[in-house]
């Protein structure tokens, strides 16, 4: 028997079953652990990403949209001539001007979608691409580059700030999300559109074809589509070197882009050409005469009560009544007929208005703007001289003197205290009133100014629309000067005065303003003329008469070459300080002036263009009928009413006399000389009408009967007015003592007395 324990086994019996092998305890519980933390990894995330959706929806519903900020919103007020169409300028900082998408050209929305967001019809407003792109580099500190769709761009450019940040960028977002839930796609694009930033100072599709082809929107081709839409990724550059080969480049990748996008074909890209590009304007806007026509309109629609806010940035559409065609002309006229040598601080200033409306058509208010802002054109600053004369002829001609009556013309000559001379000194005798005018002779207007009366002629002067506060018109002190214009109205308003000759007498108000219309094309503001009646027809076209005659025979005559029917009259002050030509045709009206300030004080123009004596007569008339020859091409020829009948009137001198006494009244031949007694001149002239001892006081008084012409029964007219002698009353504190001989208030053309 075999002893248990020992190694040997009975025979047939089985071996002992083996234990299964046990797994490792170190094994299986990583296991366990591992697993249990995936779990919890995975529920974390599925619950981030719940909260970040739940937050994400909450943010998105806690977002509004704002206004958008005054820089998108902000749109350039444009002032157009008076044809609705031509740019005059415009007004504010930004060159804006939003327009409605159907404005723009389908073929320019492809090219701005090729450029900036190809599927901007198909995201909710952002490209989670883009903006993973955006994010990840403003937070690394990489470049700011954006992958922002039209929408972002847009919600940046009218709600945000230009910050980068991601912050900015996460706002950027949920507004953009937002908007699209708002706002259609195409009002969108269209919103887009109008606030983008394409350099030179425009903002908005608009204003960039204007800048950059001096076209509007909808006049752009494929060319200039694709060119405005490359400039829009680097504006500040590509707008500052507009034919560089990098911008072609970028121009190619927009033309391909839309080829992609089955927008154009192939043949159309490849046909497509680099378009032309305007010169950018480096200088200031408002250079030229530009600043002051703008300048003109802002301080006419401040005074009619519109807010300047609103003026620079209301985006308004303002029609002027200025003439394209007539601006031209006066700038034309100024640079090819004004002097060339010795102008230093030498002023011209012009402005025309037409008669029937007082509409402004042109300004020529000085060289440049930029330069000196003061319009030489509005300001009253110029002597008017002998321009002022017709005035006095409209006072005589209503108290019945008329053109033949007679004058003492010679120089010197002394009235009432004034000694005076004419242009040059030179004397012309016994002369008629119409003599007088074609000479312009100081000498015998001074002497009719002082039979009618200095305030009648002043009286005569504010009717026709000199501004009763005119430096130097001295209402409250009047003297016997007046009529040799030694106030300072300006040439706008000269223009305007003889405009109411031309208009037979009636007195328009005037306006560089026709039109104000608001952003929606609502009316604002419309200029109405308002007419007032200054003179009976007879009185003012019996002025336009004698100064028609002052252009074929006097001192106007070099305006002839205008080959028109004109009236106009010169003025030339004392010392040569300024020199005038006012003239008008049927349609216009217009003044012309000259003269030199040295810091800010008045100079003689002696020596100016090479002239020892600038005349109203030789600059002013070469400039006025040059300006008057092309604001006038292609227009037909015009002409004045029918000279009244009463320019025949002659007095009966010798019933005159025989009713006076035997002494030939003022106006008369062999009146007696106009000399009077050293004395003050009161406003009225003589305001009790006595005479003083010692003086020749002649008073035309006569009655109802008609005046005999050639000794024969002429047909009945009115017959002189007696008028207050302007014999004065000597008192202790108005006398004056007699001034020295003064040229003041003559004129002519050169080598012309008179």
């Amino acid at each position: 028997m075999t002893e248990r324990g020992s190694g040997s086994r009975p025979s047939g019996a089985r071996p002992p079953a083996r234990r299964p092998a046990q797994p490792r305890p170190s094994s299986r519980k990583p296991v366990k652990k591992n697993r249990h933390w995936l779990r919890r990894i995975i529920f974390a995330g599925i619950v981030v990403a719940v909260l970040g959706v739940a937050g994400f929806v909450i943010a998105l519903a806690l977002t509004t949209v704002p206004t958008p900020n005054e820089l998108s919103t902000t749109q350039a007020t444009i002032v157009y001539y008076a044809d609705g169409k031509n740019e005059v300028g415009r007004l504010g900082d930004t060159s804006r001007r939003s327009v409605s998408l159907d404005t723009v050209p389908a073929i320019t929305q492809k090219a701005i979608l090729a450029a900036e967001d190809r599927d901007f019809y198909n995201h909710g407003g952002v490209s989670p691409i883009g903006f993973a792109r955006a994010l990840f580099n403003n937070v690394s500190g990489g470049s700011t580059q954006g992958g922002s769709t039209i929408t972002q761009q847009y919600a940046k450019n009218a709600f945000l700030t230009q910050e980068r940040s991601w912050s900015r960028k996460i706002k950027e977002a949920l507004l953009s999300i937002k908007l699209e839930t708002v706002s259609s796609k195409d009002q969108i694009l269209e919103n887009y559109l109008n606030t983008i930033y394409f350099g030179r100072n425009a903002y908005g599709i608009d204003a960039a074809a204007r800048s950059y082809f001096g076209k509007s929107v909808d006049q752009l081709n494929l060319g200039q589509s694709a060119l405005l839409a490359a400039i829009i990724n680097s504006p500040s550059y590509y707008s500052e070197a507009p034919n560089n080969g990098q911008l072609k480049g970028r121009w190619k990748y927009v033309l391909d882009g839309m080829v992609s996008q089955g927008w154009i074909t192939q043949a159309q890209a490849d046909n497509a050409k680099f378009p032309d590009i305007n010169r950018q304007v480096n200088a200031n806007r408002l250079g030229g005469q530009t600043g002051y026509l703008m300048q003109a309109v802002k301080d006419q629609l401040v005074g009619q009560g519109f807010d300047e806010q609103e003026i620079e940035k209301g985006g308004l559409r303002i029609i002027t009544t200025l003439d394209k065609k007539a601006e031209d002309a006066a700038i034309a006229a100024v640079e090819s007929q004004g002097p060339k040598s010795n102008t230093k601080g030498l002023r011209i200033g012009l402005a025309s208005v037409r008669p029937s409306t007082g509409e402004i058509v042109a300004i020529y208010g000085g060289a440049d703007f930029i330069a000196n802002q003061i319009n030489n054109a509005t300001r009253p600053f110029a002597q008017a001289g002998s321009t002022f004369k017709p005035f006095a002829l409209a006072a005589a001609t209503e108290q019945d003197f008329n053109l033949h009556t007679m004058w003492n013309a010679n120089s010197p000559c002394t009235v009432n205290g004034y000694t005076l001379t004419n242009y040059g000194d030179r004397s012309f005798g016994l002369s008629s009133l119409l003599k007088a005018t074609l000479h312009s002779i100081n000498c015998a207007y001074v002497q009719l100014e002082s039979v009618v009366g200095v305030d009648k002629v002043a009286d005569a002067a504010l009717r026709a629309g000199i501004p009763s506060s005119t430096p130097g018109l001295n209402l409250d002190a009047l003297d016997l000067t007046f009529v040799l214009g030694t106030a300072s109205p300006s040439g706008l308003d000269m223009a305007n005065a003889y405009s109411t000759f031309a208009n037979q007498g009636m007195r328009s108000s005037t306006s560089i303003v026709k039109q104000v219309l608001g952003q929606n094309g609502g009316l604002l503001y419309e200029y109405a003329p308002t007419l007032t009646s200054a003179f009976d027809s007879r009185v003012a076209n019996t002025v336009t008469y004698a100064l028609e005659q002052n252009v074929e025979k006097g001192t106007a005559s070099t305006t002839r070459s205008l080959a028109r029917p004109a009236a106009a009259k010169t003025g030339t002050t004392d010392g040569n300080k300024s020199a005038w030509l006012v003239g008008y045709t049927p349609e216009l009206s217009t003044a012309v002036l000259m003269a030199k300030e040295i810091k800010g004080l008045p100079v003689s123009m002696s020596g100016t263009g090479g002239l020892k004596t600038v005349t109203g007569g030789s600059f002013p008339a070469a400039m006025w009928t040059a300006y008057m020859k092309g604001a006038l091409a292609g227009t037909p020829v015009a002409e004045f009413p029918p000279a009244p009948d009463s320019i025949n009137d002659r007095w009966n001198c010798a019933d005159l006399s025989a009713s006076n006494g035997g002494t030939p009244p003022l106006g008369c031949p062999g009146a007696a000389s106009m000399e009077f007694a050293p004395g003050g001149i009161g406003e009225a002239g003589n305001p009790d009408g006595s005479a003083a001892p010692g003086v020749t006081t002649v008073i035309p008084n006569v009655g109802d009967s008609a005046p005999t012409i050639n000794n024969k029964p002429g047909k009945a007219s009115k017959t002189p007015v007696p008028a207050p002698t302007p014999t004065p009353t000597p008192t202790s504190t108005k006398t004056k003592a007699t001034k020295a001989p003064t040229p003041s208030g003559g004129d002519g053309a050169p080598g012309r007395a008179g």
